[in-house]
């Protein structure tokens, strides 16, 4: 919550399926990235298997501030999920957004819009179950048509003790569609709580137009930081020293190849031509990728 005092626009790396993993965390933290979190973890998978705890979860001493997004559709097994990662992190997420149709069926993500008090129960657990006061629990959604219902869901919430809100400004069957930067800016006034806003933020310069459309404390990116992960510190492309600190930490944290690989396709999309990437993209070795670098880039 410290960070939301300190009166500049709170940036954050979105929760990201494959994605958002330690290593990644790890790089965009180098470029004034304030506060990440996980990809989405199933709160009752992540229970269930100790497997499935020890390949969701990684994390070490300087992947801080970190928020872990849980999907979960109880309030007691999203207590007992946020019970066991709250000593290695900040806080805990409850995802109100994912709009995939597996989710949606089992109960979880953009679903529990429409379940207001749910969303409220489970805040309120996880709440009362966390002995640090200083630990977080927060929210994640995607807007209704009629935003008032929103407004309702976010207040019952906050109600609950729920530390901030984070909205995608979208509906659920929304997917490229453009933000409702207006449906944001009626939530961010509708609450005495941190609003951070999601959807669309591809620069630095979004961060500051969506800061003055919305008036939100913070702002959290996805894509954006995938092709650029130094977007936050106003690079309006990956830089050179990007790509190579994201090869010298993925090394060291042994990233495996196909994640590794990908993210230097992200990376590298928007500063390489299409002969290119297709000779790029092709590369099935850490040594193959390397060259390739050293070759058409060089070192920093």
């Amino acid at each position: 919550m410290d960070l939301f005092e300190n009166g500049k626009v709170v940036r954050v790396c979105a929760p990201m399926v494959r994605y958002s993993k330690l290593s990644f965390r790890s790089l965009v933290r180098k470029y004034e990235c304030d506060m990440c979190y996980t990809p989405m973890i199933v709160a009752a998978d992540f229970m269930r298997s100790v497997k499935a705890r020890d390949s969701e979860f990684t994390t070490n001493n300087s992947d801080r501030p970190l928020i872990i997004q849980f999907a979960a559709k109880d309030a007691q097994t999203l207590a007992d999920a946020a019970c066991v990662v709250a000593p290695f992190s900040d806080g805990v997420d409850l995802n109100c957004g994912c709009p995939q149709r597996w989710a949606m069926a089992e109960g979880y993500g953009a679903c529990l819009i429409n379940k207001p008090q749910l969303v409220k129960d489970m805040v309120r657990h996880v709440k009362n179950q966390i002995d640090n006061p200083n630990y977080a629990v927060s929210i994640k959604i995607r807007i209704h048509k009629d935003v008032r219902k929103t407004v309702d869901l976010c207040q019952k919430a906050e109600a609950a003790g729920v530390s901030w809100i984070t909205v995608h400004g979208r509906t659920a069957l929304e997917r490229h569609q453009p933000v409702h930067y207006n449906a944001i800016k009626t939530i961010k006034d509708s609450l005495s709580i941190p609003v951070i806003a999601n959807g669309d933020i591809k620069n630095v310069q979004d961060v500051e137009s969506i800061y003055e459309l919305t008036g939100v404390d913070g702002v959290m990116s996805a894509r954006g930081l995938l092709a650029n992960p130094a977007l936050f510190a106003g690079y309006e492309y990956t830089p050179l020293k990007c790509v190579w600190d994201w090869v010298d930490i993925a090394l060291e944290q042994g990233t495996p190849f196909t994640c590794f690989h990908q993210h230097l396709i992200y990376m590298l999309e928007r500063i390489t031509s299409q002969p290119e990437r297709k000779i790029f993209n092709s590369l099935s070795s850490i040594s193959a990728v390397t060259d390739y670098l050293l070759h058409c880039y060089g070192p920093v």
